[in-house]
This record gives structure tokens, C-alpha cells and sequence, in this order.
């Protein structure tokens, strides 16, 4: 018997919770980005904004307690309920917000950016929907989720000097604020209570799985990827709208820059991720996009007096920028051990918080301190050694990782089974794991016998999903 078609419609319960934990997770994030192109004007009539390592910290802050906290409060769903601590992350969210929203100095600000970043509920909203959506429809729920943060980021880069000149940047923090109330309403009334709640490898970080993560060599040079990236990124946004203000082009009218630009650079890296997986050279192409990040970033540094150089420079930055986020979770699915595929992600997600706590950071210090040439001169050299680990590394196998539900059993009969599913042709790896009922492999399409795969998970009753 062969496996039920993955395209099966989602069911409306499955439907609701998917766009309803997709608009809670997009509200919050959309509260820690909307503040990025206004944030460098807006520090300048606070006291204390004319250091700007501390208006780096204020950006970045969020990123230092979001990357601490955002795996323990995953465990803590765990125990107490994913709801629960869904709720708790929303509350300081609004907090923080409405903290940032009164704030007299740089100082409150940065307090309340860091009780933001306090509010990390990813983990928890990943592990809600993974309980709420069947495995044959559990990857489209969470790409449906990681989907919104890149959409939620390019409206907020074109909302923000919109919103500024209407509502000033404490406006801003408080509208968050109130969102992030709001949000609280939509997991009561719209998102449904799991029936059953537990752990999910796939989406969850495990601590026995650290140790295998954290010594994977390809694992970690793609963890200092997202590092470097979006250090870079919130380094940049210190410069950018000061360099677009410098040109000629005011505040309010920065929208005009960036709206181009991020809709031509998705239109743009489309062609590159459907070369990448059909040709299986993604490596190639991660290596193209790795460079063309660095001379964009080159670039910015060297037509800071031109508005039309600088969104050259933007669009160049941006394109690569979009094709490397769409890439590194791909990547990052096709290296992690079997099994341990959610911590990964989850070790590779809070690297990515503190890279931008990071490079904020820094790029403030330096920029205060020594001028924007060092500033550029360090992302620089964060992405040269990017480049040299992407092309040091090994090409990913042409594999995609599939899950099945499987029939209740011991861990005898688990093992027996993994070792007998590593043996199908097209397999490259194989785990039963007895406490999800559920069976992770990796494939190789080309050369997969999923029949024989359902033979030995029984034959009926089995779903299979490509992830």
C-alpha cells in the first residue's frame, strides 16, 4: 500500500492554527524590527543617544536575552503547557514595549528592548503548532510560520519611517505593545488547545542531542553563518539611514529606497533557489551569495555620498541577504543528525538572536569611536571568514528528510526497524523513535523506494511527508 498523498488539504483546525500562530509569532517580530531604519535618528534627541555603543546596545539588546532564553522556555513548555508560556513571553513583550515606549534615556530604552528579548516564545510556538498539525502537514504549517518573518520584515523596513513621522518611534513601541496584547487574544480564541502535548525532534531542541550538534564540524560553520549575517545586518542599520540622510534623501522618504529594493531582490533570488535544489548545487550557490553579500556591503561603504549608488549597493546586499536566509535552514535540515533536526535549528536560531546583539554592539563602538570605516571594515571581515568556512565546507548531500507515523512498539522492535529502514535504497539514514511514534529518515529522491518503506511500517495508516 502506498502512502497517503502529502497534498492533502490541512483541516480547518490544522488551518486556523497555522495562520493563527503564524500572526502571533509575525506581531511579535514585527515589534523587534519595526524600530531598525528610525531607530539611529531617533536616539539622537535622547540623552545619552550621542554614544553610540550604547544606541547599539539599545538595537541589539533584544537578540542577547532572546538567544539565552529561547531554548529553556521551549523546555518550559514542555512541563507547564505551550499556551502558558506563549502567554508569559507576550506580557513581557508588551512590557518591554511600553517600557522602550516612556523611556527618558538611552538607558530605558535599552531596558526595555532587553525585556522584549525576554519574551522569546519561539521555541513554544513551534512546538504548539507541531502538536496541533498532523506530520504530513507539518512542514507546510512551519514554513507558512518562517515565511512571516520575512514578510513581516520587509513591511516593517517600509512601515517604520511611515509610522515615524505620524507616530514618533515611542508610538511605535507603544503600537507594539498593544499588538502584542492583542496576540494574547488570538491564542485564546483562535488558536485551538493541543489534545496531546509532547516532544517533537523535529522541532524541539533536546539536551541529549547537544553534544552531536555542537561537534558537528558543518553544523557549526553554518551556526557562525547566521552569526555573521545578522551581525552585519543590525551593524549596518546603525550607518544606512544616516548615509541615505547624508545623501540628500530625507528620513521620510526612505520607504522609497527600500521598498524597490526588497521587492526586486525576492523577484530576483528566485531563479537561484530553484537552480540550487534542482541541480543539487546548492553549495555553489550559497558560495556565490556568501561573496555577493561581501562586495555588496564593500559597496555600501564606498557610495555612502550617492542615494542611487547606495541603493545599488542595498539591492545587492538585500538580494543575497534573502537568498542566504531562504538557504541556511535548508542546509541546515540536510546536515543535522537525523532525530536532532530541532535542536539544531534551535542552537542555530539563538546564534542567529546573538549575532545581532553582537554585531549592534560592536558596529555602535566602532562606529562612535573610529567612524564608519571600521564599521565596514568589521562586517567585512566577519563575511571574508564566512566565505573561507562556506567554501572549506563539504557540498550537503542531495537529501531531503521525511517523516512517517508508525505503529506502537518497544525500543527493541524501534531499533530493529531503524536499522531495517537504513537499508532501503535512497536511504542514507534512519531513526524510530518509540516516545513520538514517529519514524525520521533521510533520503535521496532519485533513488528512494518509499513502497518498501511502507511495507515495513506496516502498510496502512502510514504518513509520509518530504521536509
Amino acid at each position: 500500500m502506498s502512502a497517503p498523498s502529502s497534498s492533502e488539504k490541512m483541516s480547518p483546525t490544522e488551518l486556523r492554527a497555522t495562520i493563527g500562530l503564524a500572526s502571533v509569532y509575525g506581531l511579535r517580530m514585527f515589534g523587534l524590527f519595526i524600530i531598525l531604519p528610525v531607530f539611529a535618528f531617533y536616539a539622537e534627541d535622547l540623552p545619552g543617544g550621542n554614544n553610540y555603543t550604547l544606541v547599539g546596545i539599545a538595537l541589539g539588546a533584544y537578540g542577547l536575552t532572546q538567544a539565552v532564553l529561547q531554548i529553556p522556555f521551549g523546555w518550559l513548555s514542555d512541563r507547564i503547557g505551550r499556551k502558558p508560556v506563549i502567554y508569559m513571553g507576550l506580557i513581557l513583550f508588551a512590557i518591554g514595549s511600553l517600557v522602550a515606549a516612556v523611556a527618558v534615556d538611552i538607558y530605558w530604552v535599552i531596558l526595555g528592548r532587553i525585556i522584549q528579548g525576554a519574551g522569546a516564545i519561539s521555541a513554544a510556538v513551534m512546538a504548539l503548532a507541531a502538536d496541533l498539525t498532523r506530520e504530513e502537514h507539518r512542514t507546510k504549517a512551519m514554513a507558512t510560520i518562517g515565511m512571516t518573518i520575512g514578510t513581516v520584515f520587509a513591511v516593517s523596513l517600509i512601515a517604520a519611517p511611515i509610522l515615524s513621522r505620524w507616530i514618533g518611534v515611542p508610538g511605535i513601541f507603544a503600537m507594539t505593545g498593544v499588538l502584542a496584547l492583542l496576540a494574547m487574544v488570538v491564542v485564546k480564541k483562535i488558536i485551538p488547545d493541543p489534545q496531546i502535548s509532547r516532544f517533537h525532534s523535529d522541532t524541539e531542541a533536546s539536551a541529549a542531542s547537544f553534544g552531536s550538534v555542537l561537534r558537528n564540524t558543518q553544523l557549526l560553520r553554518l551556526n557562525y553563518g547566521i552569526f555573521a549575517l545578522h551581525a552585519t545586518l543590525m551593524a549596518l542599520w546603525l550607518v544606512v539611514p544616516l548615509t541615505l540622510r547624508q545623501a540628500g534623501l530625507v528620513a521620510d522618504d526612505h520607504w522609497q529606497i527600500y521598498l524597490p529594493v526588497l521587492l526586486l531582490s525576492i523577484i530576483l533570488i528566485i531563479p537561484a533557489i530553484i537552480y540550487a535544489e534542482k541541480k543539487s548545487k546548492l553549495k555553489s550557490v550559497f558560495i556565490a551569495a556568501i561573496a555577493l553579500l561581501l562586495g555588496g556591503q564593500i559597496l555600501l561603504a564606498i557610495t555612502s555620498e550617492s542615494i542611487g549608488g547606495t541603493a545599488i549597493a542595498l539591492l545587492i546586499f538585500f538580494t543575497a541577504f534573502n537568498l542566504l536566509e531562504a538557504s541556511l535552514p535548508s542546509l541546515i535540515s540536510k546536515i543535522a543528525p537525523v532525530g536532532a533536526k530541532g535542536t539544531a535549528i534551535g542552537i542555530y536560531s539563538s546564534t542567529q538572536f546573538l549575532g545581532a546583539f553582537a554585531g549592534a554592539a560592536t558596529g555602535g563602538y566602532l562606529f562612535g569611536v573610529y567612524g564608519s570605516g571600521a564599521l565596514y571594515a568589521f562586517c567585512g571581515l566577519l563575511l571574508t571568514i564566512w566565505l573561507i568556512f562556506a567554501i572549506t565546507m563539504r557540498a550537503p548531500a542531495a537529501v531531503r528528510s521525511k517523516m512517517y507515523s508508525v505503529q506502537e512498539m518497544d525500543s527493541n522492535q524501534s531499533k530493529e526497524l531503524s536499522l531495517q529502514l537504513a537499508a532501503v535504497p535512497g536511504v542514507h539514514e534512519a531513526l524510530v523513535l518509540v516516545n513520538e511514534r514517529v519514524a525520521y529518515l533521510k533520503v535521496d529522491m532519485k533513488g528512494f523506494d518509499e513502497e518498501e518503506v511502507v511495507k515495513l511500517l506496516g502498510g496502512e495508516n502510514i504518513n509520509g511527508i518530504s521536509q
